[in-house]
């Protein structure tokens, strides 16, 4: 069974850190390529980044320089470093798995380019 679990979100002050993990199960993260998109309160659910298998790195430009991605094959886990936070930030941020080693090429940040999806975890920056 396909499980992908967030964890790591909270609240946090503007200009602050946060460090969000994607525990993922059911599959071999090797083959699989790995987006974090977000969604916030009446708005569409937005691509944030994305990771190959080959490391290949898609940014949104909203966050380029602020946030990186990163994976450890050997836990299964995919980490967003989120550096420099925003209130703009706020949102429920989901990790997602594509069935490719690359990420969708035309298209990295659309949502359904990707068949698995984990619960979301809420990020607040607020003071």
């Amino acid at each position: 069974q396909v499980q992908l679990v967030e964890s790591g979100g909270g609240l946090v002050q503007p200009g602050g850190s946060l460090r969000l993990s994607c525990a993922v199960s059911g599959f071999t993260l090797d083959y699989y390529a790995i987006g974090w998109f977000r969604q916030a309160p009446g708005k569409e659910r937005e691509g944030v980044s994305c990771l190959s298998s080959d490391a290949t790195l898609y940014y949104a430009d909203s966050v380029k320089g602020r946030f990186t991605i990163s994976r450890d094959n050997a836990k299964n886990t995919v980490s967003l470093q989120m550096n420099s936070l925003k209130p703009e930030d706020t949102a429920v941020y989901y990790c997602a798995a594509h069935r490719h080693y690359y990420c969708p090429g035309y298209g990295w940040w659309a949502p359904y380019e990707y068949a698995y999806w984990g619960q979301g975890t809420q990020v607040t920056v607020s003071s």
